[in-house]
């Protein structure tokens, strides 16, 4: 007579069935009945995979078993997204605990070790999502890395390119001067800081008076290339198309009137530094301002 546990464990139960179904292909699509895909949004490869995936996969899993039971062929398409810096970051941190650095490798060594670690986050990310017991098809398995995947990505680029939708030019960018590169909107990360409010008089061109702007970024006043008021705030009235004198520089900018001042922050002139604000940079493509870039690569 076999003896039943006195309680349920999970391990010697769950991977034994998920082992059974994938060797009956449950989860491969069957070529019958009308599609229905879900692409799985890749889990980065940073480390394992936490509670908001299991959330995810778990409504995405819902869906796949209820279309399957509607007669629907259904595919539901794993995959890992190499996560590019935010991976090398991960790995820099690791290494970091080991009292290295990735100066203390070579180029080819360095992208051993990242590809180590992808290898060794892939397998994870694996076992915990049939852990979970999501009906993914492995046999069709994905990495953002992969070579099919990489071709596909160059030849949108070219075609885009081709139909002049990609261009290059000078934009607002996330810049990491630790990793010498650009961060995409969704690697950075903010935090919220107690400011102050700096007033700086910046003289007339030809008069003796002066227009006085306040702003918590001094520092970047450098790359100043206009001062900016509202056109409807009746205390600038006049001003408009006259000439400031940047402080310590001397460089003339002109005074213009574009709707995006807020008169009621600070004193309604705001100092316009395409360069350095992305919405500064918006009005300096409005009125066709100079870009002043006042930081290097290091910066």
């Amino acid at each position: 007579m076999m003896e039943i546990g006195t309680r349920y464990e999970p391990q010697n139960i769950e991977m034994k069935w998920y082992k059974h179904w994938l060797e009956k292909k449950y989860f491969t699509p069957k070529g019958a009945g009308p599609k229905y895909s879900i692409v799985i949004p890749p889990p980065n490869i940073t480390g394992r995979i936490h509670m908001g995936h299991a959330l995810n996969l778990t409504v995405q899993d819902i869906l796949s078993r209820y279309k399957r039971m509607q007669g629907f062929d259904v595919l539901w398409l794993p995959g890992e997204d190499h996560a590019g810096i935010a991976t090398q970051t991960a790995v820099e941190k690791f290494l970091a605990t080991q009292g290295k650095s990735r100066r203390d490798y070579s180029r080819e060594e360095f992208l051993d070790i990242v590809w180590d670690w992808a290898d060794k986050y892939r397998n994870e990310i694996r076992k915990q999502i049939m852990a979970i017991g999501a009906s993914v098809d492995w046999s069709r398995e994905r990495f953002t890395l992969d070579d099919g995947l990489s071709k596909a990505v160059r030849k949108v680029f070219v075609d885009l390119y081709k139909k002049g939708l990609i261009y290059k030019g000078k934009y607002i960018v996330n810049w990491c001067h630790r990793c010498g590169t650009v961060l995409s909107d969704e690697e950075v990360e903010y935090e919220e800081e107690e400011g102050a409010l700096y007033h700086i008089k910046y003289p007339i061109k030809g008069e003796d008076g002066y227009i006085v702007i306040a702003t918590t970024r001094p520092e970047t006043m450098l790359g100043d290339t206009a001062v900016a008021i509202h056109p409807s705030d009746e205390r600038y009235k006049g001003y408009a198309g006259k000439v400031a004198i940047l402080p310590i520089v001397g460089r003339e900018l002109p005074i213009i009137a574009d709707s995006y001042v807020d008169p009621s922050f600070g004193t309604g002139a705001l100092k316009v530094t395409p360069a350095h604000d992305p919405n500064d940079y918006l009005i300096g493509q409005r009125h066709n301002l100079q870009f002043v870039d006042i930081f290097d690569d290091h910066i």
